[in-house]
């Protein structure tokens, strides 16, 4: 810490450097600045990580929305609302963590416990609705009779695949999004090194352009 106390001021306030026709900047400072970047590699991969993960629930937040009102249900409406607010959260995590606020990795980290938890509630919604009712296969066949002689007795079958197919859903879902979570909140500890071993002055243009 005490390395940085001459350096810990803005650079930019040097009058004498100024005066001389030089720049604001000494060697010495971009020295601090080509090894802060080299520091907080971790975090601008973490970053983009963010921004990716953001887009990409965005992406079907929109299309969710986009088709509900072709086939509006009281689920559908849920999971567009919980698919936007996690998207949302994930932006918003991410600007923290370029403006290195120390509340980003958390954030990012509930998010994705949220996440995790909004995709393992519908499928297990999905289930419960397929085998505590009709089904979806009996609703098909009751709105639609002529479709039995072609389909014939698959009921059991069909709900097979469902059970296959979600089951197999919240059994990926749940460690993956265990670990993105982990992989959030340990990005805290580097956060916190990163800015505690940079000098003030590099801090502070870093989130000022953030």
């Amino acid at each position: 810490m005490g390395t940085y106390a001459h350096n810990s001021r803005s650079p930019l306030g040097d009058s004498e450097q100024t005066a001389a026709g030089q720049g604001p900047l000494s060697a010495e400072h971009y020295e601090q600045l080509r090894s802060a970047k080299s520091r907080r590699r971790k975090i601008d991969r973490t970053i983009a990580v963010a921004g990716f993960n953001g887009w990409s629930i965005g992406i079907f937040a929109a299309l969710s929305a986009l088709f509900l009102p072709l086939s509006f249900s009281l689920l559908g409406l849920l999971i567009t609302l919980g698919l936007g607010a996690v998207a949302y959260h994930e932006f918003k995590g991410r600007r923290l963590l370029r403006a290195l606020d120390l509340t980003g990795p958390r954030l990012l980290g509930f998010n994705q416990i949220g996440f995790g938890a909004l995709i393992v509630a519908y499928c297990v919604w999905t289930l419960i609705a397929e085998f505590a009712g009709p089904g979806a296969y009996a609703q098909t066949i009751e709105q639609n009779p002529e479709l039995a002689q072609v389909l014939g007795p698959t009921e059991g079958l069909y709900r097979l695949v469902v059970v296959l197919v979600y089951g197999t859903v919240i059994a990926l879902t749940i460690p993956y999004q265990a670990f993105m979570a982990w992989y959030y909140f340990s990005r805290g500890k580097h956060l916190e090194t990163y800015i505690s071993q940079t000098p003030a002055w590099v801090t502070d243009v870093e989130r000022a352009a953030a």
